[in-house]
């Protein structure tokens, strides 16, 4: 499929996923959030998939929500945000069940519900300059895109309700002190480091690595004994795959093993 707001190529095992509209700054408007559902559809689709690189073109990573469209149509606001955030937060729901790890590159700043797609990659490379800001409450609006939870998890419950209430913004260096990014990099690397990296996961076991990604996810969400029995059980599908076969044959023989994402 071909996008306007999105750009998607993929590469010997690599999903490129850019925001695109970089002459707006990567809003999360109307067109995106559809176009966000249908391109997560395409990834779901894709077997070759066995990893995800998230950038974006221009200037900023994203200022979030599209403040200008806001603005214009402030009465039919309630309506179109249900029916946008339909798009949207599908979107996000449908992109933590896939086997790939997703790998960001944020170059550059990054607002609202771009923090949110951030927080839920399994890798998050920042470039120095970057700047990470939440401000929603600031406009008088709460959080979406799965925030509420991205969030804490990665920074802790209550560090991540100060972001948000507060209307935070977060220099590089506080968000890797926080959690809410993982390596801080020089500018004119962080792309070259996110791309060596989701290389790296793309020759790896994909479908242990989805049954890692979805453990994590509902880590906080049920009982011991429910996530006991969940790992148990993804464990014993794991074990089922070829990749895990090839694993246990490659360290007995000692030598490298050769994944193939099944």
């Amino acid at each position: 499929m071909s996008y306007t707001s999105v750009e998607l190529t993929i590469s010997n095992g690599v999903a490129n996923l850019v925001l695109n509209q970089p002459d707006l700054g990567n809003p999360i408007n109307g067109t995106f959030c559809e176009e966000w559902a249908q391109v997560v559809n395409e990834l779901s689709a894709r077997k070759e998939v066995r990893a995800i690189l998230l950038r974006s073109n221009g200037k900023f990573f994203s200022v979030g929500g599209d403040i200008n469209m806001f603005s214009q149509t402030l009465d039919q606001l309630p309506a179109c945000i249900r029916e946008w955030t339909v798009g949207f937060h599908m979107g996000m729901a449908r992109l933590a069940r896939l086997d790939a790890p997703i790998v960001a590159a944020v170059h550059a700043t990054a607002m609202g519900g771009a923090v949110s797609m951030i927080a839920t990659c399994d890798l998050v490379y920042c470039a120095k300059s970057a700047t990470l800001g939440s401000a929603y409450s600031l406009i008088g609006y709460s959080c979406d895109g799965g925030a509420s939870v991205a969030l804490s998890a990665r920074m802790g419950l209550a560090r991540a309700r100060r972001f948000v209430l507060m209307g935070e913004m977060m220099s590089s260096a506080e968000a890797e002190k926080c959690g809410l990014v993982d390596f801080v990099v020089d500018d004119n690397v962080v792309l070259a480091e996110a791309e060596k990296t989701a290389a790296r996961l793309a020759k790896g076991p994909t479908r242990a690595y989805g049954e890692i990604r979805r453990l994590f996810t509902k880590a906080y969400s049920q009982s011991l004994e429910s996530q006991l029995e969940d790992e148990a059980q993804a464990l014993s599908r794991s074990a089922g795959t070829a990749d895990a076969r090839e694993g246990i044959t490659a360290f007995v023989e000692k030598r490298k093993a050769n994944f193939t994402g099944n």
